[in-house]
């Protein structure tokens, strides 16, 4: 029995092998069969194991090359309404830059003045009239008087900076330097394109062409800020090769630029009676002659001195200086006023100006600390009128600027 027993367990043994095997064998020939095909045994596109000839591929050739005309077509047409669309985006800018130019340089043109509603126009020229562009305001005190910042092609000069800071500075806000320029660039504008009722004569060069003024001509600038009305612009040009100034002036009404008026001033007549009160400073005077033999009698030569001396002490020794200064350069336009007095500014300024017989002059209320030179004389010409008292604000400021230079040319004597 148990040798029959281990022979029955050794068959059993044997034919699950077989079961296995043969398990095993199926799996592997199923696996072959389903196996996906590699890239070598790939078919072509469009092939499938069958052989196309070649009428199936000038087919092929020929949906393709229409699909290509298509989308050409269709890309030469989206091209046409870009540039189409182009076109007018330019015309618009065009029209749009025009209306700018005319806006900034057209300041009261015809052409702005048809496209421009009658009721803004009347606005603007109203905000005009309100400003002291013409005719002044009275006002309580001078703490009312709005003051006017001086310009150049690259300074712009600040009064309210005071002796804290240099007055003198470059502009730099972009939107300040722009302003500027577009006003110069309008002024330019107006002398080159006067209008009829300019009073400006159209002057000639020496070939018989037309002068054109540009920005090398333009000398100085002012201008100062109403908070409820606009802006009021003093410009002056001037040929290096010409007597006269052209003066411009424009106004801004928190709008386009607006001209006020246009004009040719003629300086060359304009005599300055600089009035200067002294009381024994024989020195700081003895400077004072210097710059004064240089900028007035040897460059501007259309000056006159009126020297008002309180005391006795240092009297002979202001004669010697005056004397000094006729004998060298034979200058003769000067009175000496002499009061034994108190030294009194006020009451020097006013005698100085009561001394003065021979008609309407410019004066000049100075200090003996002051240094000045001819481009400023030129400028309180250039902004005073005669009867008027139009020049007192730019000679109280040129004198706070050249208070600023004094400290450093007279240091003992602010």
């Amino acid at each position: 029995m148990p040798r029959r027993g281990l022979i029955l367990h050794t068959r059993t043994h044997w034919l699950l092998l077989g079961l296995a095997l043969l398990c095993s064998l199926v799996l592997f020939m199923y696996l072959l069969e389903c196996a996906p095909q590699t890239d070598g045994n790939a078919s072509l596109p469009g092939v499938v194991g069958e052989n196309y000839g070649k009428e199936y591929y000038q087919a092929l050739l020929q949906e393709q090359e229409e699909h290509y005309q298509t989308r050409a077509t269709s890309l030469k047409r989206q091209i046409a309404q870009l540039k189409q669309e182009l076109q007018e985006m330019s015309e618009k800018m065009r029209s749009l830059q025009e209306r700018r130019n005319v806006g900034a340089n057209g300041i009261g043109y015809q052409s702005n003045k048809e496209q421009a509603p009658s009721d803004l126009l009347e606005f603007l020229h109203s905000q005009i009239d309100k400003a002291e562009v013409n005719i002044g305001a009275k006002l309580p005190s001078e703490y009312g008087v709005i003051p006017f910042e001086s310009f150049t092609l690259m300074k712009v000069f600040q009064l309210e900076m005071g002796l804290t800071r240099h007055p003198e500075e470059k502009p730099v806000r972009k939107d300040k330097r722009d302003e500027l320029v577009e006003v110069i660039e309008a002024g330019l504008e107006v002398i080159n394109n006067p209008d009829e009722d300019d009073e400006q004569e159209d002057e000639e060069g020496p070939l018989g062409e037309k002068l054109i003024f540009n920005e090398n001509d333009f000398v100085e600038g002012y201008y100062r800020t109403e908070r409820d009305k606009g802006t009021q612009y003093e410009l002056f040009f001037k040929k290096a090769d010409l007597t006269e100034y052209r003066h411009v002036t424009l106004f801004r009404p928190f709008g386009p630029l607006m001209k006020v008026k246009s004009e040719m001033i003629d300086i060359t007549r304009s005599i300055i009676n600089i009035i200067v009160p002294l009381a024994e400073r024989t020195e700081a005077f003895v400077q004072f002659m210097q710059n004064f033999r240089d900028v007035c009698i040897h460059q501007d030569k259309k000056i006159h001195l009126t020297v008002v001396y309180f005391g006795k002490e240092g009297l002979s020794k202001v004669k010697s200086i005056l004397e000094s200064v006729t004998s060298e350069s034979n200058f003769h336009n000067y009175t000496l006023v002499s009061l034994n007095e108190e030294f009194n500014r006020g009451r020097g300024l006013n005698v100085g100006a009561r001394a003065w017989d021979k008609g309407e002059v410019l004066m000049f209320f100075c200090d003996v600390d002051i240094y000045f030179s001819a481009e400023f004389l030129n400028s309180c010409r250039l902004n005073a009128e005669p009867g008027s008292q139009k020049g007192f604000w730019l000679l109280a400021r040129f004198w706070l600027w050249n208070d600023l230079s004094v400290s450093f040319r007279f240091p003992d004597h602010r």
